[in-house]
This record gives structure tokens, C-alpha cells and sequence, in this order.
């Protein structure tokens, strides 16, 4: 595979989907395949060659990538843990992303000893009623508490994943109270993307562009509490809401530094605060995504196949994959994020563009923001 790619770009996050058995069937899952597919899971022994791919990107690089271990749910997997010491023996940064509801004493004391640096456990919703409702099982909620209480008694950091939906953005404020009054160290907080189970949310489940700014905007405030460490994920014009409000300390023409950009991680390390520079969306660009079977995809929203670890190597993926390249290139942008000054920062949701378009080089169709170039300024 010819190399197209620039060569400096760096592989700073990982997500492999480490099967696609779930004990949950929530109605926002990017899954589309069930349980019966869990025969296609990698076997451990090509979970391993996924593991030593991903170490053989590292050496190219100034640092190793973080992996999270994702699903369907994780713990499912019986090798799990044996796989997690694999990594981490070998640089590799691990984390783990979870529903929490199978997490008791022992398990978080597997978590902890396999050297998962951080678990992401999803709540959707600062109460029983809402959370239990979008996963689809009564009691996953208090089943998510005792997980996390368990983590925080083997000594094991944790963020909250929310996914926003009309059903929860009126609790946003109490998952805040919540994640502090439990110990979290972040909230990461993901746009809805209408992809698998997600389809079949009603135009009418989802927030409007309006809404979007505007959760955005109060996000941004929390943000600057200090707290806790805040990251917008799928919502990646939250860069343009912040820079507008903060517009004496970055602007949209400023070069964003490869090693500024934050992880939306749904399991790594804390990014850089917004005095800083990021970026947005990093799909493609500073994250991938690994199925269950070992498909490679800019990231789990995104159905665009790059390639398969099976038939390729990662490495050669993520330097030679033609749609990386396109995805890459912000001057390919279509539409009003192409002629857009926040492009280089923000990039818009190229998983929802594609949902709505079947291109995911098209504008972003839940961002409000109107530039103000009439046309793309010629080079």
C-alpha cells in the first residue's frame, strides 16, 4: 500500500471494540451487529497481533498510544485481563470503557492489577429513571454505582461517559454534582451520533443545532470551574464555542501544536485545558478505531472501512489508507465547514455528516455556526 499520508501524523488513542457481546442493549449503541456475531470476535491469539501492531506504531512515534479496551462490553471477554497485562507490558497505555454493571470486588481488583491506568464507566443520567430507561434494563443504574464503588475501593481512577440526548440534557448539571460526589476525575461528555441503535432516535429525540450551542456554552462554563477534567466528544465544534468566548487567548487562524491536542478518550488521560490549543474531531487524524473482527475505521461512528489488521498492518493503515488522507486534509471539507475559519480546530463531526449525506467530507449538519466567507479563499 503506497504511503499517502503525512508521516509525521501521530496515533495518540486506539479504540478496540474487544467484542461485541454486551449484557445491555441501550437504545444510543453504535452496535449494529448482535450477540450471535461474537464468533467473528478476534481470538486471543489475533488480539495479540492487534496489541504488537499497535506497539510497532508506537516505536515510529515519540510515544506509545493509549488502548481502550471497548465493546459491547469488555468484561464479557474472558481473556480481557490477560490481554490488558499484554499491553501494558509493552508500553502500551491501557484503558478500559465500560457499562460498570459487572464490576464487583474481585473484578475491580483484576482491573487494578492488569494496570488499567483509567476506566470510563457510562451514565446516562444522574438518576435511575433516566439511565435505566436509555439502557434498557431496570437496576443497570444502581448496578453502575456499586461498579464504581468498587473501583474507587481497589484504588482504580474512573471517569463518567454520558451520552447527551433530549431524554438527559435537563440533567447535565446533576451528573456533574454526581460524578464529584462519587470521586470521578472527569466527565466526558458525547454528542449523539445516529448511527446503529442510535438510528432509531426520532428527529424529535435529538437536540436541535440550537440546543447543541447551547449546551455547549454551559459545558464551556463548567469547564472553567476547574473541577473536574471536561472532554466533548462528537461535538467538535465545542472548540469554535470556546475560542469565541476566549478570544483573546486563541483564535481560529492559530496552528494547532501535534503535541497540544487533547484525547477524547472514553478511558485515557486527562487532556490539556483550553489555554492550550486541541482540536476537535480526531477522527483519523489523532484516533482510530478496531472492530470485534479486526476492521480498522476513523472511529466507531464512521462506517468508512480503511482496512483490516488481519490483512494488513496497522502501521500501514494508518500511513497508507487513501480515506485517512482525504479525512485529514481540512481544504477537502465540503460545504460550509470548507470555507469555515474554525476548520484547522474543529473539523466538524464527520460521522454525523456522513449519516445525514453519505459523505463524510460534507458540513456538519448540527452546527449553527455561519461563516462568514462567502468562499473558500483560493491558495
Amino acid at each position: 500500500m503506497k504511503h499517502l499520508t503525512d508521516h509525521k501524523r501521530k496515533l495518540r488513542l486506539l479504540f478496540w471494540e474487544s467484542t461485541i457481546r454486551c449484557n445491555l442493549s441501550c437504545a444510543h449503541c453504535r452496535r449494529v451487529e448482535t450477540d450471535q456475531a461474537v464468533d467473528t470476535d478476534l481470538t486471543t491469539t489475533q488480539a495479540r497481533q492487534l496489541i504488537d501492531q499497535l506497539a510497532d506504531v508506537g516505536r515510529v512515534q515519540d510515544f506509545m498510544p493509549i488502548l481502550v479496551f471497548s465493546g459491547g462490553e469488555p468484561l464479557c471477554r474472558s481473556d480481557i485481563f490477560e490481554l490488558i497485562e499484554d499491553a501494558a507490558a509493552k508500553g502500551i497505555k491501557p484503558a478500559l470503557a465500560t457499562n460498570g454493571t459487572l464490576i464487583d470486588e474481585e473484578i475491580a481488583g483484576k482491573i487494578k492489577d492488569a494496570g488499567v491506568e483509567r476506566v470510563s464507566v457510562s451514565l446516562d443520567g444522574a438518576t435511575g429513571e433516566i439511565h435505566n430507561k436509555l439502557r434498557k434494563l431496570e437496576g443497570s443504574f444502581e448496578a453502575a454505582l456499586n461498579g464504581i464503588d468498587c473501583l474507587c475501593n481497589a484504588g482504580v481512577p474512573f471517569q463518567i461517559n454520558m451520552t447527551i440526548t433530549r431524554y438527559n440534557a435537563h440533567q447535565l448539571d446533576d451528573i456533574f454534582v454526581l460524578a464529584e460526589q462519587l470521586g470521578a476525575v472527569a466527565v466526558h461528555l458525547f454528542m449523539l451520533v445516529p448511527v446503529g441503535c442510535g438510528e432509531e432516535f426520532s428527529e424529535e429525540d435529538m437536540l436541535s443545532a440550537d440546543e447543541y450551542e447551547e449546551l455547549m456554552k454551559r459545558i464551556a462554563g463548567k469547564e472553567r470551574t476547574g473541577r473536574l477534567e471536561i472532554k466533548v466528544t462528537c461535538g467538535p465544534h465545542y472548540e469554535r464555542v470556546v475560542r469565541e468566548e476566549k478570544k483573546g487567548q486563541a483564535t481560529a487562524d492559530m496552528p494547532v501544536h501535534p503535541h497540544s491536542i487533547g484525547h477524547p478518550t472514553a478511558g485515557g488521560h486527562p487532556g490539556p485545558k483550553h489555554g492550550s490549543m486541541s482540536k476537535g474531531c480526531l477522527a483519523g487524524s489523532g484516533v482510530i478505531f478496531v472492530s470485534h473482527n479486526g476492521e480498522v475505521f476513523p472511529c466507531g461512528y464512521l462506517p468508512v472501512h480503511c482496512g483490516n489488521i488481519l490483512q494488513t498492518p496497522l502501521l500501514e493503515i494508518w500511513k497508507g489508507s487513501p480515506e485517512l488522507a482525504s479525512m485529514r486534509d481540512t481544504e477537502q471539507l465540503k460545504g460550509k465547514c470548507g470555507v469555515c475559519g474554525y476548520r484547522a480546530v474543529c473539523g466538524g463531526c464527520r460521522a454525523r455528516a456522513f449519516a445525514a449525506t453519505g459523505d463524510y467530507m460534507e458540513a456538519e449538519p448540527m452546527c449553527r455556526y455561519m461563516p462568514p466567507n462567502k468562499k473558500k479563499k483560493s491558495e
